[in-house]
């Protein structure tokens, strides 16, 4: 994705980072789009930075059909494609995804009363980050588009606190830090 200037097409629901508070966008803004990862995207405007998730990315020009919306079939064992899937999930600020910056801290997909339930825990590179519950919600929301999976959850926790050294050697290269 460049970066060049668009105008939205459209008014546009979007998250102001890094509060998390939800905004509208109006039609007619002009943005910057300046990261473009796991279906959502970061945008620059006049007024900060803002998130859009994929459901709003015609407002940007981008053809939403390109986004699927069944279930994806898995291939290989369940907790494998949960672990790919958490890699399809970015902080808004930073081009690393939840798994190479550390940030999943437990996962296990569970049989329960005949359901096959996910759990993670993470933690954030802040405490104080409003796009946690965001980052969250991405999170469950990409592990339930695999085939088999009924429920998922996604706990933020504090403890251990989050430092670079949980940064994996693939993030580190990404961020420049090796």
């Amino acid at each position: 994705m460049d970066s060049r200037e668009l105008t939205l097409t459209r008014d546009c629901d979007a998250i102001q980072i890094p509060s998390g508070f939800p905004i509208t966008l109006p039609v007619g803004t002009s943005v910057i789009i300046t990261q473009s990862l796991g279906g959502t995207y970061t945008v620059a405007t006049q007024a900060g930075l803002a998130r859009i998730d994929e459901k709003d990315a015609d407002a940007l020009g981008v053809d939403p059909a390109q986004f699927k919306t069944e279930k994806q079939s898995v291939e290989g064992s369940l907790e494998e494609a949960v672990w790919n899937q958490l890699k399809t999930v970015f902080d808004p600020e930073i081009p690393v995804n939840v798994v190479d910056l550390g940030l999943i801290y437990d996962c296990a997909v569970e049989k329960e009363n005949d359901q096959t339930v996910v759990r993670v825990k993470m933690t954030l590179t802040a405490p104080g980050c409003g796009m946690g519950p965001t980052i969250a919600a991405d999170a469950r929301q990409k592990v339930l588009t695999l085939e088999g999976i009924d429920e998922a959850t996604v706990d933020l926790v504090w403890d251990p606190p989050w430092n670079q050294s949980m940064i994996s050697e693939a993030g580190r290269m990404k961020l420049g830090l090796v």
